[in-house]
């Protein structure tokens, strides 16, 4: 809090202008004589001159006591000056605090005037039959831009997690090495997120299991208690979590690796992505986006074990539309050309992502399950089991309708929860996501932004420094 000055501090004089100690001082007699009276001028002279120039510490000081003598009228003023100066380095990227190494303070309470950075603003990708200048007049709209304002509080929530999210995994990535277990990755991952979003039972947490598949697996893994994987220096492993807040979701996933050749694999996914994102926006049809997509995916190639392979889209994987507390929310956004004609519309959130695959460039089913998630649109479906009834119980009172996994069911004290999980997802009332895997010996790569279409632009509220 800015300290105030009053009038009473105020306690010296202002220094008052005076002849020098040098000065002679000369009778009136003296005067007669021109010599004399020359002199007198000239001393004179000096005098004035001398006066003139204080020094500086005598100017510094007098300058402040008249600044503090007129303090009385314009103290008001000159304290809600530093009051907005104070204000200032609160909001946008600056805040009160900095954060620790490891992070451990919640992204609130480095933004405690509730204004998230900002991602990155794009214009509107250009839509078919529709005028580029329209796309471009959205920023200098007043229409569009009092939409815009009308949905700020959204905005913010979005922007609260996306921040957790880009804290999150800027220390995973410098703190991930080989030879961990993906269970102690996911484990550090998750601790950090939850401190940081301030998990807050389903007002803020984490929106779904953190994926960390390997190689051919392309998604939809995490390990289960007592899984020993470890992470090997020639594994290509992505990691994939979300954030949220009030539901908003932040989707956003990269792909981490050690072993230089793998490069050219992960770049071409990496730049298909922003291909994705760069094609997107209000009015823009789906189809487009994927043909985007793939034409700069299946440009790239990568040579393994004295083989050229061609990055490919994999074609049964897409992005998808998000809404509160849905993850797929019934949107796809696809990665090849062909699809939905369907177009984008304003104030939706989308997640684009693109897999590029050195295999066959199609998914299935493999492996042990670990992500399930309560069926968003299941109407009421009576259970005989007690042990199904409580396990519901568990699930509704955790997570909802967002995606959970095994390790999070038994966090939440469930216990011997086996049959009574099958029998939820036998009724519908859950469903399973198993492990999405290509053929055995390929490598699978991901990129992961959520775009928000504004009406004004489009916000890439998840970009980072990273990617």
């Amino acid at each position: 809090m800015a300290a105030v000055v009053t009038e009473n501090d105020v306690t010296e004089n202002v220094v008052e202008n005076g002849e020098d100690d040098d000065v002679e001082v000369i009778d009136e007699g003296d005067t007669k004589d021109p010599a004399k009276k020359k002199k007198k001028k000239k001393k004179k002279k000096k005098a004035e001159g001398e006066t003139a120039k204080e020094s500086p510490t005598e100017v510094t000081a007098t300058t402040e006591k008249l600044e503090a003598l007129s303090l009385g009228e314009n103290a008001g003023e000159g304290d809600e000056k530093k009051k907005k100066k104070k204000n200032k380095s609160k909001s946008g990227k600056g805040s009160s605090k900095e954060q620790t190494v490891p992070p451990t303070i919640p992204v609130a309470e480095l933004f405690p005037d509730g204004n998230f950075p900002e991602g990155q603003i794009m214009d509107h990708g250009p839509a078919e039959g529709i005028d580029e200048r329209t796309a471009k007049n959205r920023f200098t709209s007043e229409e569009k831009r009092a939409l815009d304002r009308l949905h700020k509080d959204i905005y913010q929530e979005i922007r609260h997690a996306a921040e957790a999210h880009r804290q999150t995994r800027k220390h995973i990535r410098n703190w991930i090495k080989p030879g961990m277990t993906m269970i102690d990755i996911c484990e550090e991952l998750e601790k950090t997120a939850r401190r940081l979003i301030g998990e807050d039972g389903l007002k803020a947490g984490l929106a779904f299991p953190t994926g960390c598949s390997r190689n051919h697996c392309a998604a939809h893994y995490t390990p289960n208690t007592g899984d020993t994987t470890v992470l090997e220096y020639d594994d290509v492993v992505k990691i994939d979590f979300g954030t949220h807040i009030n539901g908003r979701i932040i989707d956003c996933a990269f792909t981490l690796h050690f072993n230089p050749r793998y490069d050219p694999l992960v770049k071409g996914v990496q730049e298909a992505t922003e291909a994705g994102i760069k094609a997107s926006g209000v009015d823009v049809r789906l189809c487009d986006v994927g043909a985007a997509v793939q034409e700069v995916m299946e440009s790239h190639e990568v040579e393994l074990d004295g083989q050229m392979y061609q990055v490919k889209p994999i074609r049964n994987l897409n992005g998808h539309s998000i809404e509160p507390y849905k993850i797929h929310a019934g949107k796809t956004v696809p990665i090849v050309k062909g699809g939905e004609t369907t177009r984008m519309e304003e104030n939706e959130i989308y997640a684009i992502e693109t897999f590029g695959s050195t295999g066959r460039g199609q998914v299935h089913d493999d492996m042990d399950c670990s992500h399930y998630m309560k069926n968003f649109d299941q109407q009421f479906v009576p259970l005989r089991l007690q042990s199904s009834k409580q396990l519901l119980n568990v699930i509704n009172k955790n997570f909802g309708t967002l995606a959970f996994c095994k390790r999070w069911l038994e966090r939440a004290g469930a216990s011997r929860y086996a049959m009574a999980l099958k029998d939820l997802c036998d009724k519908g009332v859950v469903d399973a996501y198993p492990p999405l895997c290509d053929i055995k010996g390929c490598y699978t790569a991901q990129f992961e932004h959520t775009i928000l279409l504004r009406p004004t632009c489009k916000e890439v509220v998840s970009r980072g420094d990273d990617y």
